[in-house]
């Protein structure tokens, strides 16, 4: 398996499609407004819009230039609109009509012909023709004018500069800077259909890239994805290999009913519907496609709220009272296991997400995702609300630290909390089984490892990985590590999953493994060779699936997994046998750099180094002194199929860490510089003395001569993994130096797929040419 991140498509293939496409417009709005847009036919969309103030503005929105699709799936950017017609039929309620003061209103933002930026505001009733809620649209872009009132007030649009067209949709009462709230919110709807695009370059080209399947699922979340159309993400998804499950999680800020709250804001009201019209027309339009392409999916639903919007009683809190916050901007409040409103709300939500599934026909798959107690950054857990204390007995004893040395009292306490949790998801689940009927549910469970498994917290699994949680709790156990994935802290990962393992006993092929996510686009480059690692050593370590979290991420930073190879490309191209020592113990040995060299008009020359490491050519060839000799080289010939596989060579000039060829010691190389974190070093060997030593990467040490040491203590705590990587257990301390010493050969081919061997010439004492060329490895 490998990986690329795109950054373009350049000889990929392409499709074309109409612009103005109605699987590509988005929508916009400020909180707490809602809106959602689905493509209805291949000519028609439906926006979904939930006003909850008076001066709520929802927008429907054209992009010139494709910001949210994978470089490979996007579609080309194109500003010039001119000798361009877009028409539909207009259909709405709810929203403003047409001939408003206020009504939907297109905002094109682009450029006048002097290059200004600037905007035009173009009253669609002045290009309408029928009623004010029914009316054929139809927009000559070369001949369009923003104003009011026409032609009075004409604006004339410049058409061949624009980079966004926005159709602004607000509710009846609408007053622009009236905050003042709706009770209840106001729903509304626009429908889009017949869209039509003729003139002057109607169509656009799009990636129309098909990606094999390549063994993995793909994670999204509404949150995420809430302003594209169910469409788009689908295609994507679909487009870039992803098969099987799509692991999605319903979020925390965007599908549920809110109410006033009384003082300017808004809270999720229990009495109201699980999801909010918007939401609720999105994921019917989802669950479908989903189906309809073959995939299931994995509904997932986690104990968090958008802290604005989250009843005060229902969040966690910490002993002083303070509530739990995530870190993000802005944050989530997390839900108290513990009282019985938060979980009723809880179990509602997961009723009409098993609805939503059964409405498509596809099998109920239900996952609680990373349900816990949550932890403040100084450590104290959140197990204090109002309703857990009354749980506790009134008066629960104090936790300050997690990260001290806990008492039997403390223990306990976490013991009750882990109790409590696993009650509370149980009752999720249970109710999800019932929902579901005869044809049966799956449940999941999504554990986040670096935060339940805290080496700095090590009693926090009492309460976050409670034993009640163990098999046969759940059907699947899904196991998620991002932050130690990303920053490279494997030694944490392998000892996290033997004792989530240990602890829970869920069996390899009942295990699932979500592998992200890159937080920071700048981090693209390292983070994502990590985390297609991790999901490479699941599939290997036999998992049910693995996912790669999440959709956004991928195609932000054009993350694109290919599939292995198949058929005869899965022929081994590495023999690890070792090439015959009697025929290559007179081998001539070549060192080989690559260095341009420039010779200036004034006789000086410049050299530049295109090699960081010599490569090496060998020629076997004057160790074959005899006919048995010559019959064994063309035995091992013919066995790697000439240049096809490569094997080991021992370099008779240079096979040790010690010098050239003497007895390995534990401190014969300097491996790396321990941080606390990383678990796996390179084996390397290093020429000459200074910092412009040159280094040289070993992948085929001889793994019985291996000795390794940190700062100076010879240590058996590690193992050799592939390609010379040691991974030690335990990573080692934060400035401790780790070396190596070793036996290693040389990974290497036969140069060319032909052996020249003249009988008589041999015979006379001429040996024959076998030339050898190192294999680079290290990349």
């Amino acid at each position: 398996m490998t990986y690329w991140l795109a950054k373009r498509r350049t000889v990929q293939q392409t499709d074309t499609i109409q612009r103005f496409d109605p699987r590509f417009w988005t929508v916009n709005f400020p909180r707490p407004a809602m809106a959602s847009v689905v493509t209805t036919a291949p000519d028609a969309l439906r926006v979904d819009a939930v006003f909850r103030k008076a001066d709520d503005l929802i927008g429907l929105i054209w992009e010139s230039e494709d910001k949210w699709d994978h470089p490979l799936l996007a579609y080309d950017t194109q500003r010039d609109y001119s000798r361009l017609t877009l028409s539909f039929r207009w259909r709405s309620a709810g929203v403003l009509p047409l001939d408003a003061v206020n009504g939907p209103t297109l905002t094109i933002e682009g450029r006048n012909a002097a290059g200004n930026a600037r905007a035009w505001y173009v009253r669609l009733w002045n290009y309408a023709e029928g009623t004010p809620t029914d009316a054929q649209v139809t927009l000559r872009f070369s001949d369009l004018s923003g104003g009011f009132l026409l032609p009075s007030e004409a604006d004339p649009v410049y058409p061949a500069d624009i980079d966004r067209l926005f159709i602004s949709l607000v509710a009846p009462g609408y007053g622009a800077g009236n905050a003042a709230p709706f009770a209840p919110s106001v729903d509304g709807w626009v429908e889009l259909t017949g869209m039509s695009c003729q003139g002057h370059k109607p169509m656009l080209t799009i990636g129309d890239v098909m990606v094999p399947p390549h063994g993995l699922s793909m994670c999204t979340g509404y949150d995420d994805a809430y302003n594209l159309t169910p469409a788009r993400v689908l295609r994507e998804i679909r487009g870039l290999g992803y098969r099987g499950s799509i692991n999605h999680y319903i979020g925390m800020s965007h599908f549920y009913a809110m109410v006033p709250d009384g003082a300017g804001g808004f809270v999720v009201d229990p009495a109201l519907p699980a999801m909010n019209p918007a939401a609720r027309r999105w994921h019917e339009a989802f669950m479908a496609g989903t189906a309809a392409m073959g995939h299931t999916v994995i509904a997932s639903q986690s104990y968090e709220l958008l802290a604005q919007n989250c009843p005060s009683e229902w969040q966690q809190r910490a002993e002083h009272g303070d509530p739990a916050r995530t870190g993000w901007v802005p944050p989530s409040a997390l839900l108290s296991p513990a009282n019985p409103q938060a979980v009723a709300w809880l179990r509602k939500v997961a009723l009409a997400l098993v609805a939503l599934m059964q409405g498509a026909g596809l099998p109920i798959r239900y996952q609680v995702g990373e349900p816990w107690w949550w932890m403040t950054l100084d450590r104290r857990i959140c197990i204090y609300d109002d309703a857990a204390k009354a749980a506790f007995g009134g008066n629960p004893v104090s936790i300050p630290d997690m990260g001290a040395n806990l008492n039997a009292a403390q223990k306990a306490i976490l013991d009750q909390a882990g109790a409590m949790l696993a009650q509370s998801t149980a009752e999720l689940c249970a109710a999800v089984k019932d929902a579901s009927g005869a044809a049966g549910a799956e449940t999941l469970l999504l554990a986040f490892l670096p935060t339940v498994l805290d080496p700095v917290t090590p009693e926090a699994l009492r309460a976050n990985l409670p034993v009640g949680w163990a098999s046969p709790a759940f059907d699947t156990l899904q196991l998620e590590d991002y932050d130690w994935v990303t920053a490279g802290k494997d030694a944490l990962r392998a000892q996290a999953r033997v004792i989530a393992e240990a602890r829970l006993n869920y069996p390899r092929e009942r295990q699932h493994y979500l592998s992200g996510f890159v937080l920071l686009a700048e981090n693209a480059a390292t983070e994502w060779a990590r985390i297609d690692d991790a999901a490479n050593e699941a599939v290997a370590l036999g998992v049910a699936e693995t996912f790669v979290w999440a959709l956004p991420q991928v195609s932000r930073d054009g993350y694109t997994r290919l599939p292995g190879a198949s058929g005869e490309d899965t022929m081994q191209s590495f023999d690890d046998v070792l090439f015959p020592l009697a025929l290559g113990r007179d081998a001539s040995v070549t060192p080989e750099f690559s260095t341009n060299v420039t010779i200036t008009a004034s006789g000086f020359e410049r050299r530049n180094s295109l090699w960081s490491d010599a490569r090496m050519r060998f020629d076997v060839g004057p160790g074959v002194r005899s006919d048995a000799e010559l019959g064994e080289l063309i035995s091992f010939f013919r066995a790697r199929r000439g240049q096809a596989r490569g094997f080991r060579l021992r370099d008779p000039s240079d096979f040790s860490s010690n010098g050239m060829t003497g007895n390995p010691t534990p401190a014969d190389q300097v491996i790396g510089t321990g941080d606390g974190a990383t678990s796996h070093f390179a084996l390397v060997k290093h020429y000459g003395q200074s910092a412009d030593a040159q280094r040289r990467r070993i992948t085929r040490p001889r793994s019985e001569t291996l000795r390794v040491s940190v700062n100076g203590a010879e240590t058996g705590d590690f193992t050799i993994e592939p390609r010379g990587v040691i991974a030690f257990t335990v990573a080692p301390p934060a400035g401790s130096i780790i070396t190596a010493g070793f036996l290693f050969d040389v990974p290497v081919r036969f140069a060319q797929d032909s052996i020249d061997i003249s009988g008589a010439e041999f015979a006379a004492g001429e040996a024959p040419s076998v030339p050898l060329v190192e294999l680079r490895e290290d990349a």
